[in-house]
């Protein structure tokens, strides 16, 4: 019989069985999260399904809180409320409040998150820690809700798709462009619940936010989990945080996989995706000069120190200055890169430039934050999604890198970095 790809090490390790790609596998969690968003639906759940039943392991249940931080509306405050009673009277040790940022990169630098481990959480972007290696995805109410009882949750053991890119390229291309060219590349319909693993020289050559950039974005591809082998690098830094030595889980030389796919990236360029698809990418060059409204730097795929970092490197390149009539907006993922983007300067760069900074969290991903845009308005993001209506009625939005973002602010059109 062939080896195991990494999916099927994972479970067979948390389902104390033989788990090949197909199998039903019931699986020990690791660790089963909610956010504000969703979490107060788990809690209602289980005090309607449980009553007063202690959680199965209040170590192993997270609490955060980054959708709506802090709360702007009357809901999501109670909302919020829900879960910080439920907590406190169920003893939970790991909450991360509305100072704290988005979920997964807290999680992740609080030592939470390791190579091999199994998550679940209200997140349909949970699956981006696939970047370290942990099997983690995002859960609806009612498995959450079983969780939480028991520990325990059933798997469908997902089909893998090796993919391997050849090749290396080099700035102004960037990991956001990496993750764009392939989402231009594959036929989703052949990814939708399928555990990816990606491999190559530039894949290897990824720091810990090109990692989490790339496997941020799997969801839009319609897969399960994206797993990125860490490096030496990156399993010291998660060892120091957990404190405690981790191993990567990799696949057996002789895995079996669904298929196998090969991309040539040696000339790969700056990319855009156009409204109102993540998968409609077109070369920037392409749409250079359109106008824009507004740009955003953040959100769960390029919110962390080296992204605020290439982008105020390019706004300090280009002019410093925003142009006049574009809003720019700049939002930390956590509060630990919210104060290294302090201590470095970052801030006040930012702050001169004409942009304005925000409190660390998910900020301009949803409708439900500061920045949604206005009918007729044009919106350049670093986030995963475009989708029509998700940040205003009647506003498009492009995705595009930090580099090709803070160029654009500066221009007030869709611009290359200079």
């Amino acid at each position: 019989m062939s080896g195991k790809t990494i999916v099927e090490k994972v479970l067979s390790e948390h389902s104390g069985q033989d788990a090949w790609a197909g199998d039903r596998v019931w699986a020990d969690l690791d660790l089963a999260v909610v956010r504000d968003f969703g979490g107060p639906n788990v809690v209602l759940e289980y005090e309607r399904q449980m009553g007063d039943k202690p959680v199965w392991d209040p170590l192993k249940i997270a609490m955060t809180f980054d959708y709506q931080a802090p709360a702007k509306i009357v809901q999501v405050a109670n909302n919020q409320r829900i879960c910080r009673q439920f907590a406190a009277k169920h003893g939970f040790p790991h909450v991360f409040d509305v100072n704290s940022g988005i979920g997964q990169h807290v999680l992740l630098e609080h030592g939470m998150i390791l190579p091999g481990s199994v998550v679940i959480g209200t997140d349909s972007h949970m699956n981006l820690l696939g970047a370290v290696g942990s099997f983690s995805t995002g859960m609806g109410t009612t498995d959450v809700t079983a969780a939480w009882a028991t520990g325990r949750l059933w798997f469908r053991v997902p089909e893998t798709i090796k993919i391997t890119f050849t090749g290396t390229y080099d700035y102004p291309a960037a990991a956001k462009d990496l993750t764009l060219f392939l989402l231009s590349k594959i036929d989703s319909s052949k990814t939708i619940y399928k555990a990816l693993e990606f491999y190559g020289q530039a894949v290897d050559a990824l720091t810990l936010a090109g990692r989490l950039t790339l496997a941020s974005m799997v969801t839009e591809m319609e897969g399960k989990i994206g797993f990125i082998i860490p490096n030496e690098e990156i399993l010291t830094w998660i060892g120091e945080r957990a404190d405690r030595k981790v191993e990567a889980v990799v696949s057996d030389r002789d895995a079996s996989y669904l298929e196998e796919w090969e991309f040539d990236i040696g000339e790969l360029e700056p990319l855009i995706a156009c409204p109102d698809r993540p998968d409609n990418v077109r070369p920037v060059r392409e749409v250079v000069g359109t106008s824009v409204d507004e740009v955003f730097i953040g959100s769960c795929t390029n919110g962390r120190l080296e992204d605020l970092r290439v982008a105020a490197d390019v706004l300090e390149k280009m002019g410093g200055k925003v142009a006049p009539g574009v809003r720019m907006i700049v939002t930390p993922a956590t509060t630990e890169v919210a104060i290294q983007a302090v201590e470095t300067g970052l801030y006040e760069a930012f702050i001169k430039a004409g942009a304005m900074v925000t409190n660390q969290g998910c900020s301009l991903c949803t409708i439900g934050h500061h920045g949604v845009l206005a009918e007729g308005d044009v919106l350049v993001s670093t986030g995963n999604r475009n989708f029509r209506g998700k940040l205003g009625k009647g506003g498009l939005a492009y995705l595009a890198s930090p580099a090709v973002a803070a160029a654009t602010a500066v221009k007030g059109e869709i611009a290359l970095p200079e």
